[in-house]
């Protein structure tokens, strides 16, 4: 039995609303197994898309080598009631478009895309919190657990508690909109200057603050009731409900790019602190209600780590399980297996997920040195005897390496094929990290990646059992190893720990155990490559055009070095320029003023820029075969400088002429 998930939204709109059907995704089930799973953001580039995933159906088609035909159905992640009244209300409020509903769209877009003619009985709507349960249970290895669902909504609930085993995914409770613990945690980071997706940047901010400083105000948001149930105070209509509280109080709102002051943090810890009181609240009944000893944790609440590292010391649970995909995107994939049983097929589980490495490689080593070679005017590529000895050696003395390897990971976290590294000691190196390639926030921490056998001597991983490969868990670091551990050890003693086996990554355990030997520490520091403006890198391109655009020392990619040559605005001239589908031009001109130009990607929130008219005009003529130099002529030193900019920000795309 073969059967494709997929999330996201059907492409009405170029600006459908950002947290609208987001994390857009395809993962392909056969016989129950995971084979190929990926989020369209690594293909068209905008974080947490909510476009129609064309791209990853794509790839999960020729990972497996299938085709369209060979799929026996397509699972969708949200029930078709709910699917159909979303439609109906932009039916409504667009009366010049045409009526369409949930699978006549889905069959639309698969003619469009794949000229795939798929019945529509073929076509399966899910309950959105059923499949995260099933995407969750099923690669949980687990005969039978407790199964709980947070997140910000489903259809009409936002947290769901089941009993999963033998071949059952049983109901116990649901808790409604109103009681939702991922849109409190959502509407409140507005208050500290962060938005849609920004959550893991407030909980990495929580620790360097006091949540007793705000906890009359927190408390005043709910009432903890008996049998897991709790009451949210009642917000007036269409005001968040955590606006009242702190108006009140006279807390003054930060704006985005203002600094953090102490008043922030110690609102982001007061935070942090009621979702773990709200949320260890319901898993503390639900666990000795049920006398189960395992639990799933999933949905996008599942993400927010530290919590997770609180589960793990409160002792409920023998063994906990979290998908590395417990957002939207994991639902994808149990829409696939939901497909698979109304199908006949059985809720096949086929042992623990030990790898997120489930989306496409770098191409075969002909096509990565090929796609190396076509740079090499900008950037010098060697291939060393061992790799993984010079890149060791590299990070030892000193080296920030971008590392491109294998099959892209599924989730939110590089794990090691797509991962920014370096070494995990000096406390400079955070510092340095965010500053010179992330552009971001200096108190953001950085996950550790050590060996699994040298895990235990350096991080306390607790006595409940968890796979601790996927960044789930934030534990302790233990106290003698902090101040060897200063790049990875966060403010309050914790880190965001992967343990890393040979099973599971052969070549990054390796590098690991490689650089411990030479410096006597088996852990390296891991974050996701990419900067600021972009999703994961995906690509060879991706990783080149991340690696020019930061001050990344050194990039690998698969076996080969490669270094620039020099800054990247003297690189310029030989590359051709391609707009992004979504990039747009726009001028405006009012009487007296002097006309300017701005030139943004056209998505929801989607970034812009004012540009000179040099640029504007420069950006007009590209025709994604003329080089910088062909549209310009000779450049001056503003002029690059303002490319460069714009290039790394990703407003366009740049690459040797062919």
């Amino acid at each position: 039995m073969l059967t494709l998930g997929i999330s996201g939204h059907f492409d009405l709109l170029p600006g459908l609303y950002r947290t609208y059907m987001h994390d857009a995704t395809a993962c392909l089930v056969a016989d129950g197994e995971l084979v190929a799973a990926v989020e369209e953001e690594r293909f068209n580039r905008i974080k947490k898309t909510n476009k129609f995933p064309a791209g990853a159906i794509r790839a999960c088609l020729d990972l497996a080598g299938v085709g369209p035909g060979d799929v026996d159905a397509l699972g969708y992640y949200f029930g078709r009631d709910l699917v159909d009244l979303g439609l109906g209300n932009f039916h409504v409020a667009t009366p010049v478009q045409p009526v369409r509903w949930g699978v006549d769209l889905l069959q639309d877009r698969l003619r469009e895309h794949f000229g795939w003619e798929l019945p529509a009985d073929r076509i399966m709507f899910t309950r959105h919190h059923l499949a995260h349960a099933w995407s969750s249970f099923a690669r949980s290895g687990m005969a039978d657990a407790l199964v709980v669902v947070m997140d910000g909504r489903g259809e009409h609930t936002s947290t769901t508690i089941y009993l999963a085993g033998s071949g059952e995914m049983r109901e116990l409770r649901s808790y409604s909109v109103a009681h939702s613990l991922g849109q409190l945690y959502q509407d409140a980071i507005g208050h500290v200057g962060y938005g849609f997706g920004d959550e893991y940047k407030v909980m990495g901010l929580a620790p360097y603050g006091d949540p007793a400083t705000y906890r009359e105000q927190f408390r005043s948001l709910y009432t903890l009731l008996p049998d897991g149930d709790y009451a949210m105070t009642p917000p007036m209509p269409d005001i968040n409900p955590t606006v009242a509280a702190f108006y009140e109080k006279g807390f003054v709102a930060r704006r985005a790019g203002e600094p953090v002051t102490q008043e922030h943090r110690d609102f982001a810890a007061g935070l942090q602190e009621t979702l773990e009181i709200l949320a260890m609240h319901v898993l503390t009944h639900w666990a000795r209600q049920t006398g189960a000893t395992r639990l799933c944790f999933t949905g996008g609440v599942a993400h927010n780590s530290s919590l997770n590292g609180v589960i793990l010391r409160s002792g409920l649970f023998d063994e906990v399980f979290v998908h590395p995909s417990s957002h939207d995107a994991g639902a994808a994939e149990g829409a696939a297996i939901v497909a698979a049983a109304r199908l006949g097929a059985p809720h096949t589980r086929v042992g623990r997920l030990t790898s997120a490495s489930l989306g496409p490689d770098l191409g075969t080593p002909d096509d990565v040195e090929r796609q190396l070679s076509e740079w090499r005017g900008i950037v010098d590529v060697e291939r060393p005897e061992d790799v993984v000895d010079a890149t060791a050696r590299l990070l030892a003395d000193g080296a920030v390496v971008g590392w491109a390897h294998g099959r892209s990971e599924f989730g939110p976290r590089a794990l090691g094929n797509r991962s920014i590294l370096a070494d995990a000691r000096p406390v400079e190196n955070r510092d340095r990290i965010n500053a010179m390639v992330k552009k971001r926030e200096g108190f953001r921490p950085f996950a550790p990646a050590v060996t699994a056998e040298a895990a235990a001597t350096y991080f306390d991983l607790t006595g409940t059992e968890a796979d601790h490969a996927f960044m789930s868990f934030v534990v302790h670091v233990q106290e003698d190893r902090r101040a060897e551990l200063g790049a990875v050890t966060h403010v309050d003693g914790t880190a965001r720990v992967q343990v890393v086996t040979p099973g599971a990554n052969a070549r990054f355990h390796h590098l690991i155990t490689r650089f411990g030997e030479l410096t006597g520490t088996p852990v390296l520091l891991n974050t996701s490559f990419n900067n600021n403006a972009e999703p994961i890198v995906q690509t060879v391109h991706d990783a080149l055009t991340t690696y020019l655009t930061t001050e990344i020392d050194v990039l690998v990619v698969e076996d080969f070095l490669v270094r620039r040559r020099g800054p990247a605005a003297r690189a310029l001239d030989d590359l051709v320029l391609t707009l992004r589908p979504v990039t747009r031009l726009r001028q405006d001109w009012r009487p007296g003023d002097e006309v300017s130009g701005e030139v943004y990607l056209d998505y929801s929130f989607g970034p812009s820029a004012k540009v000179s008219p040099a640029v504007f005009d420069l950006l007009a003529a590209a025709d994604g075969e003329s080089t910088v130099a062909a549209l310009a002529g000779a450049l001056t030193d503003e002029v690059r400088d303002e490319l460069v900019s714009l290039w790394q920000r990703r407003f366009f795309s740049l690459a040797p002429k062919a």
